[in-house]
C-alpha cells in the first residue's frame, strides 16, 4: 500500500521559510514525477510544482507565483520529496498536498488528474 506523508507545516510570518517534506512507503519513486498542489480555503487546488527525475538529471517545474521562492528538491535514497518555501506571502496559506505519479517520462504535471497517489494534506499559514 502506498503512502505519501506530508509534514512540516505550520504558521509563520510574511517573509519567512517553512520547508516541507513528503515521505513516500510502499513504492519507490525513483525517476517518477513528483509533485506539490495547495488548496485555498474555497479555492480549487493547484499545481505548485513538480519534479522529474534523479540525480544530475532532474526537471523541476513551477508555477508562476511561486517561481524564485519555491524550490522542490528530492532525496532519493530516503524516498523523500520537499518544498522548500521562500519569502512567504499571505496568498501562499493553503493546505499543501504531496502528490505522485506513476509516470517518469513526463506527461502534464500540472493537472492534479495525473497524479496517481496523493498526501493527507498539510496547513500553512501566512500572516502579514
Amino acid at each position: 500500500q502506498v503512502q505519501l506523508t506530508e509534514s512540516g507545516g505550520g504558521s509563520v510570518q510574511a517573509g519567512d521559510s517553512l520547508r516541507l517534506s513528503c515521505a513516500a512507503s510502499g513504492r519507490t519513486f525513483y525517476s517518477n514525477t513528483m509533485g506539490w498542489f495547495r488548496q485555498a480555503a474555497g479555492k480549487e487546488r493547484e499545481f505548485v510544482a513538480a519534479a522529474r527525475g534523479s540525480g544530475s538529471v532532474t526537471y523541476t517545474f513551477y508555477a508562476t507565483s511561486v517561481k524564485g521562492r519555491f524550490t522542490i528538491p528530492r532525496d532519493n535514497a530516503k524516498n523523500t520529496v520537499y518544498l522548500q518555501m521562500n519569502s512567504l506571502k499571505p496568498e501562499d496559506t493553503a493546505v499543501y498536498y504531496c502528490a505522485a505519479s506513476k509516470s517518469y517520462t513526463g506527461g502534464n504535471y500540472g493537472d492534479k488528474n495525473f497524479y496517481d497517489y496523493w498526501g493527507q494534506g498539510t496547513q500553512v499559514t501566512v500572516s502579514s
